[in-house]
């Protein structure tokens, strides 16, 4: 479960790099920028179950830092456009692209 975590977090940074990195190229990110947001959400609530169960019935325990985590995460699918509305801005880029290269 931990090396998962790690892979979460490690892939969301270079998501997240990536459309950065579009960006000081002067181009239009709304596809990278879309997959950094859906896949960095994904895996902060996906992490954030792992922790939970990590720690056991003490996982749910408002003694541990870790429920108010898994709370805490829920939020990044919702804020600022949802996982779906990225999914769809995804997908259209795609498809735009496979029509661009169509012609």
């Amino acid at each position: 479960m931990l090396a998962d975590m790690a892979i979460g977090v490690e892939t969301s940074r270079l998501a997240y790099r990536l459309s950065a990195w579009e960006v000081d190229q002067g181009r239009r990110n709304s596809y990278y920028a879309s997959i950094a947001k859906c896949h960095a959400a994904d895996m902060a609530n996906k992490i954030a179950s792992d922790a939970v169960q990590i720690f056991g019935g003490n996982g749910f325990n408002t003694e541990y830092p870790v429920e108010k985590l898994m709370r805490d995460a829920k939020i990044y699918q919702i804020y600022e456009g949802t996982s779906q509305i990225q999914r769809l801005i995804i997908s259209r880029n795609m498809l735009e692209e496979a029509k661009q290269s169509a012609k």
